[in-house]
């Protein structure tokens, strides 16, 4: 129990050093966090599987790591096996099926010009999105009182509820939060499970013609939205789970080189003498 538990926090540490960009070059060319990863997408705990998918997402926005990524022995092979598995939950399967995507459709010169462009775009932002998949999409919402950890856990418990969610950042410096959703999904439903913790107000963020951004808040008195209720998504750790609790490192940065670089070594140790499943 103790080895699973061990697992969880290994590949929670390593999807939250992912998230930052600066990070993500130095993972990869890592001799043990790629190998690990893999083999975490083959643990029999859908959790570890599912925030392993995310920390390689992350990992994939960084174009320079796609080769690498999708030449690593059994990168690929794992993604097909999590997908095709009767038992992988539904958006875990759609997350395994984006990034299998992009790392196939690397060093495809026409693909990664249009990846490039599509990146551009969003580079000032440094979103999260998922432009090759077009069952999903990427809805940036201003959320009024995401203040401090506790609210940033209420939210995460109202998103989680709504099923067709994938993933969800929180930039708290900017109260904001990228959330990818499936395709089918109305940003309404969002806007609702998050006023509805009746302490935040959520605002979706959209780009204007002349570029700039604007502000629309969710109509309180409007229609209300019909949500579906997510029963088989892996849920996410809890907050205190987390081995990263400060709140300085949740507003400003997940992890830098400096910082994570021991950490690397760390976690390469465990993930080459722990995985015993």
């Amino acid at each position: 129990m103790s080895g699973e538990l061990d697992a969880l926090t290994v590949v929670n540490q390593l999807r939250d050093l992912a998230a930052d960009p600066l990070n993500r070059r130095a993972i990869v060319q890592d001799n043990g966090c790629l190998p690990g990863l893999i083999l975490f997408l083959d643990h029999p705990n859908p959790q570890v599987v599912y925030s392993a998918l995310l920390a390689v997402r992350y990992l994939a926005e960084c174009r320079t790591n796609r080769e690498k990524m999708k030449g690593e022995l059994g990168m690929m092979l794992s993604l097909q096996n999590v997908i095709q598995k009767s038992t992988s939950p539904g958006e875990t399967k759609l997350l395994a099926s984006e990034i299998y995507e992009i790392l196939q459709a690397a060093g495809n010169d026409e693909a990664e010009q249009a990846e490039a462009e599509a990146a551009s775009c969003r580079r000032k932002a440094h979103f999260f999105l998922g432009s090759t998949n077009k069952r999903a999409k990427t809805v940036v919402l201003h959320i009024d009182g995401l203040d401090d950890s506790t609210r940033r856990s209420l939210c995460e418990e109202a998103l989680l509820k709504i099923r067709g969610v994938i993933s969800f950042t929180f930039q708290m410096a900017v109260k904001r939060c990228v959330v990818r959703i499936r395709s089918d999904i109305k940003a309404e439903a969002l806007g609702t499970a998050i006023n509805s913790t009746k302490v935040m107000k959520a605002s979706q963020v959209l780009k204007g013609e002349d570029g700039g951004e604007l502000m629309l808040p969710f109509q309180e008195g409007a229609e209300a939205v019909v949500v579906e209720h997510n029963v088989d998504i892996p849920d996410y750790l809890p907050e205190e789970e987390s081995p990263s609790q400060e709140q300085d490192k949740a507003v400003t940065r997940v992890g830098s080189i400096t910082d994570g670089a021991g950490w690397l070594g760390t976690a390469a140790n465990f993930l080459s003498r722990s995985f015993y499943w």
